[in-house]
């Protein structure tokens, strides 16, 4: 998944350069990925299985412009989605064998998410939970302001 501005994608592993300039959308990530993951990605996430730091464009995580952080509620129950309709659609063991345990297995997933879209996406939910308008010019003001537009 390189330069991915809206899909969603179920896949069992990723070469070099996984969600490089990643634009928007989402993916699961179930099996290994290779090195650089994440350059230049400024939007969407991504829920990847038994991430190792070391895959991530280190230079992302040093200028603070990725979040590596674990799912929330809201994430694990899209993320059991994603992977109980990859499971139906293809037969993976592996989606299958995370479904047989997604309770522990849950912990074993890293959101890999832009600091800018995370800014922004939290936000929108406070806004949403204030009553506020999200097009409103308060609101935009916050996100320009968190974003540094």
């Amino acid at each position: 998944m390189v330069r991915n501005s809206g899909a969603t994608a179920v896949v069992e592993g990723a070469g070099d350069h996984a969600l490089e300039y990643m634009t928007g959308g989402r993916v699961v990530i179930l099996g290994e990925v290779g090195r650089n993951l994440g350059a230049g990605m400024s939007g969407g996430y991504a829920y990847v299985y038994r991430l190792k730091e070391f895959s991530v464009n280190a230079e992302a995580l040093r200028g603070d412009e990725l979040r590596l952080l674990k799912p929330n509620e809201e994430q694990a129950l899209e993320l059991k989605e994603l992977i109980s309709t990859h499971a139906a659609e293809t037969g993976s063991r592996i989606a299958n064998r995370v479904l047989e345990n997604f309770q522990e297995e849950i912990s074993n997933f890293s959101v890999v998410m832009p600091t800018d879209y995370a800014s922004v996406i939290e936000i929108l939910a406070v806004a949403k939970n204030n009553g506020e308008d999200p097009e409103g010019n308060e609101v935009w003001g916050k996100i320009l302001e968190a974003t540094n537009g």
